[in-house]
């Protein structure tokens, strides 16, 4: 069965090792396998990005408290890059209804904190999960936006928050078109970016002007760097 030589390889990434199961293993067992490995992959990325995310609100983005926990979430991150990709490669996107919505969640956030390079490879597979409707088409449109504002473009859906020092605040990596924003938004069924943005942990005011005036800033400086 495919899913076993996925789970032996995973193993090895991970630094240890488990018995083959036999061919009589039943499919739910290796669901179920597969399904803990996600679980495994959710905690060891979300959490210390989270702690790492806590620590910069109260000491500063810049802080040794803050540098230490992110070193633990880059080598985590490496170990959880190594198994999605095992995963897609082997078997292909998983169905949601073996994974799970968090399952698929779990899939999306190592690859949107991976390098354009993964992202890019992957983009082709994550739009056919949302044709086939096993992936909500909102991680679709946070990986196009992580493409653009990596690649030094506007950004599509305004899901890229971006820490400033000059500022030392948060705020929307500039938009493509902010004045059609919510039209994009709508047709992926996304909320308007107004309220996205104040229900945020950190809430952000959209101004409309303001983000025309960042929009048409970052034309020109892009531009000029040309």
């Amino acid at each position: 069965m495919r899913l076993e030589l996925i789970f032996i390889l995973i193993a090895a990434i991970a630094g240890f090792s488990q018995p083959v199961k036999s061919q009589s293993s039943s499919f739910e067992e290796s669901n179920a396998t597969l399904i803990a490995i996600l679980d495994t992959i959710w905690i060891t990325e979300q959490e210390p990005i989270r702690l790492r995310d806590s620590l910069g609100r109260v000491h500063g983005f810049e802080s040794e408290a803050f540098q230490k926990q992110n070193e633990i979430y880059h080598k985590n991150h490496a170990i959880n890059e190594k198994k999605i990709i095992t995963i897609l490669e082997s078997e292909g996107w998983p169905s949601k209804d073996v994974i799970g919505e968090r399952g698929a969640i779990t899939i999306c956030n190592v690859i949107q904190h991976s390098d354009n390079e993964i992202r890019l490879r992957y983009l082709p597979m994550m739009k056919e999960a949302v044709r086939k409707k096993e992936l909500q088409p909102r991680l679709l449109a946070r990986a196009e936006d992580r493409i653009a504002t990596e690649r030094g473009d506007l950004q599509i859906y305004g899901g890229q928050i971006k820490y400033y020092p000059e500022t030392k605040n948060f705020d929307v990596w500039p938009i493509l078109d902010p004045e059609n924003i919510d039209k994009r938004r709508a047709q992926i069924g996304l909320e308007p970016i107004a309220q996205f943005l104040r229900t945020r942990r950190n809430p952000i005011e959209w101004n409309l002007e303001e983000q025309i005036k960042r929009t048409e800033e970052f034309k020109a400086k892009r531009d000029t760097n040309k």
